[in-house]
């Protein structure tokens, strides 16, 4: 957008109004969205002061772009009009919530912190006045609805699991014949629309063990209305904060403790190198070179997350804000990260049960692209061995493989040939499900024998199989697994009774890296598609989140991105229906590769349509 839109005029009041006789709208915001040529008006629903309850509805619809601010009580506001003016206004992108504060009493409006938690509901909130214990006779209204999710302190998304239900109650008190709101709700509270308005995800960056791995959260979209902070600063002071609560077992930070931002900081920007100068206090200032350098290296995948813009340098400053501490460049924090390689291949099995890997350009057309070709080694030399699944070291010198009827699993070399080795793992009654990589060599794959289900671990892929304690699984099974690149999360399909299959995320906690014997054991599982009735495939994608393939309930099949810790990405794929696996990478520049139940393997390349790679595939993956 230029910089002419962004300049564009668009705040606009939001806030309770005088009563039509031919519409139950008692409220109605006015919204001017950038670029448009006229006012679109959505209103929020009666609030009488009769005692039934009402529905105070969501924004929807509302842009991103779109500012909307509240408008402040009138002098003879009734207590039904002062708390849908609050709730109105809690949903505004006024500064400090100003508008809010004026239906709370003084010392209410001074002791709230909106900020400190949100609470997002499914939709609007359902309020109804109630007698009061002590003052009956005193307005008191209770406020409910549906919550979806709640934003912790660290500013990490947590989806609400079993329909739980928000409920809180509104005191009201007259001060100089006005009535106020004693008694504010704990937390920000907004609908869903109104949240997705408001606040953005981005990932914040800690390192578990050499590896640099992505932590999501959410912060607003423009300025905090408690520290008066810009977005970019926001995420930076939640990534000095620590890890999210969820990830904090698995991951450290470089930075000290008590390292923060130079006392005053509101903002941070780029300068004409493209580098982005941040001052911390004193705290920081004393840590070794290699130390600052990876905490510079956060930094630098942190913000290089949060915007479009060309992030090429990083430099931490001393407390003065001027005196540089470190810096480090793009491809100096490439190193630190430790992220794994672009692949070179992407592998399906062919309609002959063959491991073939290809290589997709997206500059060429079907004529020119590259032909199929069988996996060197073993699998493209041993005749009779048939493939039903697979997976290939992120390094590309070897796969595990599962064989066509889901028995045995075989680890075999893709560099050298020779025969076909013993199997690593044998289900007995069921079948494995197919296998996958970290980027530690470590092999995961999953038993669906009904006698002996469970999650299997083998260590470099060489070891002697673990099974590993999935904590939460409460008798389910798994039927479809993958790791994470960086080996500290594991995206598991879990199908209970009735065969519906939904996606959970686990946090792979390894006692041996802190020299505890234990095994290697799976913690916290959590919903990572709560919104899809049944999910049917998923994959890794980029920045550390995760590409779905599933519905909703009465919807149809669609692949979705969904951010790893259970809220929802916009973008979808197009035409994704029939699709019955899929496959992503970590480079973006690589496309989607999928099976199709009519087209066999298909590929996405990227601002196009799918086009057919190979009739008769199946079971596509990129290496990991």
């Amino acid at each position: 957008m230029e910089d002419a839109e962004r300049r564009a005029p668009e705040d606009v009041p939001l806030g309770p109004a005088g009563p039509s006789p031919q519409s139950p709208l008692r409220g109605a915001r006015s919204l001017l969205a950038l670029g448009a040529v006229g006012l679109l008006v959505a209103g929020c629903a009666s609030m009488p002061d009769r005692g039934e309850i009402r529905r105070v509805e969501a924004s929807q619809g509302v842009d991103s772009q779109v500012r909307v601010f509240g408008v402040p009580p009138s002098d003879k506001a009734s207590p039904a009009e002062i708390v849908d003016g609050f709730l109105e206004a809690m949903t505004s992108d006024d500064p400090q919530l100003t508008t809010a504060r004026k239906y709370l009493t003084e010392d209410a409006a001074k002791n709230w912190k909106p900020s400190s938690a949100v609470t997002v509901l499914s939709a609007g909130l359902d309020r109804v006045p109630v007698q009061g214990e002590k003052d009956p006779d005193g307005p008191r209204w209770k406020v409910t609805g549906k919550k979806l999710a709640t934003v912790d302190e660290r500013s990490a998304y947590q989806p609400e699991t079993g329909g739980g239900r928000y409920e809180e109650y509104l005191q009201l008190v007259q001060v100089n014949k006005q009535w106020r709101i004693a008694t504010p709700p704990s937390s920000l509270v907004l609908s869903e629309s109104d949240f997705q308005r408001i606040y953005k995800p981005v990932n914040k960056y800690y390192f578990a063990g050499n590896t640099l791995v992505a932590d999501p959260v959410y912060v607003r979209q423009r300025s905090d209305p408690d520290s008066r902070m810009d977005p970019t600063t926001l995420t930076v002071q939640s990534l000095l904060a620590g890890p999210s609560k969820w990830l904090g077992p698995v991951a450290s930070t470089a930075f000290p403790t008590g390292a923060e931002l130079r006392e005053g900081t509101k903002s941070l920007a780029y300068d004409g190198q493209n580098t982005l100068r941040v001052p911390l206090n004193t705290v920081a200032e004393n840590v070794a070179q290699p130390q600052c350098q990876k905490m510079a290296t956060q930094l630098l995948y942190t913000v290089r997350d949060l915007t479009a813009s060309r992030l090429d340098r990083v430099e931490l400053l001393r407390s003065d804000g001027k005196s540089s501490l470190c810096w480090v460049t793009a491809s100096g924090a490439a190193v630190l990260a430790n992220r794994p390689s672009a692949p070179q291949h992407q592998y399906y099995v062919d309609k002959d049960y063959r491991l073939v890997r290809m290589v997709l350009n997206a500059g060429a057309d079907e004529q020119q692209q590259d032909k199929p070709e069988p996996a060197p080694g073993p699998l493209g030399t041993v005749s009779g061995f048939k493939v039903g699944s697979a997976a290939v070291t992120y390094d590309e010198k070897r796969a595990a493989v599962v064989s066509e009827d889901g028995h045995g699993l075989y680890v075999v070399t893709l560099t050298t040939a020779g025969q076909m080795p013993q199997p690593l793992l044998t289900s007995k009654a069921g079948k494995l499900t197919a296998p996958s990589w970290d980027a530690r060599g470590d092999l995961w794959i999953a038993d669906q024998d009904p006698q002996g289900q469970g999650l299997w671990r083998v260590p470099g892929g060489t070891g002697t199989p673990q099974k590993v304690d999935v904590a939460g699984l409460d008798g389910a099974r798994i039927s479809g697994l993958k790791t994470s690149s960086d080996g500290v999360r594991i995206a598991l399909l879990v199908e209970r009774d009735g065969g519906r299959k939904n996606l959970y995320i686990g946090r792979i906690e390894r006692p041996e890296d802190k020299g505890d014997p234990a095994k290697v054991s799976v913690r916290e599982l959590r919903p990572a598609a709560p919104q899809m009735a049944e999910v049917t495939a998923m994959s890794w994608a980029p920045r550390g989140r995760l590409l779905v393939v599933g519905r909703e309930s009465g919807g149809v099949d669609q692949a979705r991105y969904m951010l790893a810790d259970g809220s929802m990405v916009a973008a979808s794929l197009p035409g994704a229906t029939g699709l019955t696996a899929i496959a992503a990478s970590e480079d973006e520049a690589k496309p989607v590769v999928a099976s199709s139940s009519e087209d066999g393997i298909v590929w996405l390349p990227p601002g196009a349509q799918w086009r057919t790679a190979a009739a008769g595939g199946r079971a596509p993956v990129y290496p990991g």
